[in-house]
């Protein structure tokens, strides 16, 4: 994995501030690398080199942070304070220039969002049902690059039934998951 100083201090990072709070599974510090590094690094795979990723509900920075690391230009949307400072810790720590954090609710930022355009997309890991994620960004017809788990057949058909969107599912090169990549219908 590129820039490994910059991931061995994120992982240091995450692993201070959970003793403290709650960021991750505690389980899965275990395996900070395939577990939260690897499984965001894969969306590298699939994004346009040149577009600004939109990260909704950053959480610990899956995968917003993991982009910004490997060169893209992320903002973090988290509405949640103490989540916030440790996202703010990690790009002073890192050094992340190409890194914006947002403190507030995702609806609030979409609003001020263009419609239809090609320089952003939505990216989102362990955030919300499809639908709910959906109905959160549908204006704006962003693309979506969405990390999911296993159940993903029975999200895309509840999805169906509101919207109108064309997709592609991707295997999870780290788990059984999925990388579904959504455009909306136009």
């Amino acid at each position: 994995m590129m820039n490994n100083v910059k991931f061995e201090e994120y992982e240091n990072l995450l692993r201070q501030w959970s003793e403290r709070m709650n960021l991750v599974a505690p389980s899965t510090l275990l395996d900070v690398k395939n577990r939260h590094f690897a499984d965001s690094a894969q969306l590298a795979d699939v994004l346009p080199s040149d577009v600004k990723v939109i990260d909704l509900g950053s959480g610990a920075g899956f995968p917003g942070v993991v982009l910004a690391v490997l060169g893209w230009n992320v903002t973090c949307i988290e509405s949640i304070g103490k989540k916030v400072a440790f996202l703010s810790a990690v790009k002073e720590k890192l050094g992340l220039d190409n890194l914006t954090i947002y403190h507030g609710r995702v609806e609030d930022y979409v609003r001020s969002l263009p419609a239809k355009s090609e320089e952003f997309v939505f990216t989102a890991r362990a955030f919300a049902s499809l639908v709910k994620i959906m109905d959160y960004v549908a204006k704006t017809k962003y693309r979506l690059f969405l990390l999911k788990g296993r159940e993903i057949e029975s999200e895309i058909a509840e999805a169906k039934q509101k919207y109108k969107f064309n997709y592609s599912l991707v295997p999870s090169k780290t788990g059984d998951g999925y990388i579904i990549i959504v455009d909306f219908a136009r």
